[in-house]
This record gives C-alpha cells, structure tokens and sequence, in this order.
C-alpha cells in the first residue's frame, strides 16, 4: 500500500503534564516526553507533503526532517552508545552526516512519525531500570546516562525551535 501524502495528516497529539518537584530521574524524564510530544504538536494536521516541505531556503530543514534526525538522535545516544545494542544506524554513513535532512521523500512521512514514536519505547526501555550515574564510554570520554538526558532535552528543545519556525511558514501556525 502506498501513502497517500495528500490524505494522510500527522495526527493530533496530547503533551503530558510533568511534576515540576519529582526526584531527578521523573522530573527528566518528564521534561524529555514533554519536548518529545511537542515536536509532534506542532507537526499536527499537517500532511505528508506539508512535512516534507522546505520553507526557509536555503536551509535544508523540514518537519519531516526534524523527525528523522531525532529519530537517529535516540537511537545513537540511548540504544547504541549507552546500552551498546545492536542497532543497525537509520542511515547509511555514505549517505553522508544531514541525510536524515537532505534525503526527504513525504511518501515515507507517516513510517518516519511512527518510526519515532517506537524509537521513543526502544529509548526509555534502554534506560529503564538504570541508574542516572551508569557509565558508558563514547569517543573515549566516559559519560552518564544523566548526561544523555540532558543532552537530549537541549537537542529537542533546540529543534522545537526550529519546529516552531517551519510551521509558521507552512500555514501560520504560532504558539507551543
């Protein structure tokens, strides 16, 4: 079956309300689901084609693009350098290092939406039941699995900013 990029639209999407005062660990999480849903908030209603869409030239950003690039976000950081799993990488290192940007096709948006969200099960399975304190070694520099959420939060909150400016000029659309 081939998706239709004019009929399919990136569906509604609920933000959790997160604890403001939980332990470390709830509150991070909390933070990194919030940031998480909120990428997809702002892709809500639109189509496949709208997704893919490259509004600011010279930029190479799209929506869609934002999703594949997270996608291979938490993959890399979660399941391949924390939990040293073997995760084939989303994109063939020849491809280059913005094919997730570059490499846009709106017939595979709705797998690309989908493929995130069970990126998001596979990270927090990676990390469940871990301390924030365990240790992984990346590029021979020992880090913590409190670092990767950190990291994560700014990545997100960086490219909802990014997000936030594609969708303007996509249909006017402003606001969190």
């Amino acid at each position: 079956m081939t998706l239709d990029t004019a009929v399919w639209r990136a569906p509604a999407v609920e933000r959790p309300d997160g604890s403001l005062t939980a332990p470390e660990r709830e509150l991070l999480q909390g933070y990194l689901n919030f940031y998480r849903t909120t990428l997809l908030f702002k892709c809500a209603g639109l189509t496949a084609e709208q997704l893919a869409e490259r509004p600011s030239p010279p930029s190479n950003l799209s929506l869609l693009g934002l999703i594949r690039h997270l996608t291979k976000v938490e993959r890399i950081w979660f399941r391949i350098h924390f939990a040293d799993a073997p995760a084939e990488p989303l994109f063939a290192p020849e491809l280059g290092k913005d094919a997730d940007f570059e490499l846009i096709d709106p017939a595979d948006a709705q797998a690309a939406y989908e493929g995130l969200i069970g990126e998001w099960k596979l990270s927090d399975e990676a990390a469940a039941d871990h301390s924030l304190d365990d240790r992984f070694t990346f590029g021979g520099t020992e880090s913590t699995l409190r670092m990767i959420y950190i990291h994560l939060i700014g990545e997100y909150g960086r490219h909802c900013g990014h997000a936030d400016l594609l969708r303007e000029q996509l249909d006017g659309t402003t606001g969190a």
